[in-house]
């Protein structure tokens, strides 16, 4: 039986939201699925993906293929990297511990470059905020600055026609 790692859709139209499922290969997109891996958000930024890594190095490790978007799903996550170590150490090229060891130094890298798109992400909205904020302080300056030379016209054409009616 043929089996791929795939993406099934969920959520409601305008919002979807993916599970990461192996499957046989000739079940429908939505349809019965062997295992389900993880869950792919792409409504937030950054999209949420939740995998469990082991399942997956045990699927890819039994010939299941991927398809192109749950190949970058698992690539993101590092699936495919512990995977490529796996095999490394059935070869003898490795040791367990080394490749744990590759393994936890890519995640903490990758967690760091996260983070890092997170807080650019956030100041982002910060500066933008605050620019909007600023925007519309100098709209509501503009406004009072129109208003009050109105009312002042006003008082010294009120001035000029109280002085002109004492001289009359």
């Amino acid at each position: 039986m043929p089996v791929r790692i795939r993406l099934q859709r969920h959520g409601k139209k305008g919002k979807p939201f993916y599970w990461i499922v192996a499957a046989d290969s000739r079940a429908k997109r939505d349809g019965k699925y062997l295992e389900k891996l993880g869950a792919y958000n792409p409504n937030t930024n950054p999209a949420t993906v939740d995998l469990d890594v082991d399942g997956a190095v045990k699927w890819l490790q039994n010939g299941a293929q991927p398809s192109d978007t749950a190949k970058t799903l698992l690539s993101y996550k590092g699936a495919l990297l512990k995977n490529h170590l796996v095999g490394g150490v059935k070869k003898g090229a490795l040791t367990e511990e080394q490749a744990e060891a590759k393994f936890n130094a890519w995640l903490e890298e990758k967690a760091a470059k996260i983070q890092a798109k997170a807080d650019g992400l956030s100041e982002a909205e910060a500066k933008a905020k605050a620019e909007a904020l600023a925007a519309e302080k100098a709209v509501n300056e503009a406004r009072v600055a129109a208003a009050a030379p109105v009312v002042e016209e006003t008082e010294e054409a009120a001035t000029e026609a109280e002085a002109s009616n004492e001289e009359e």
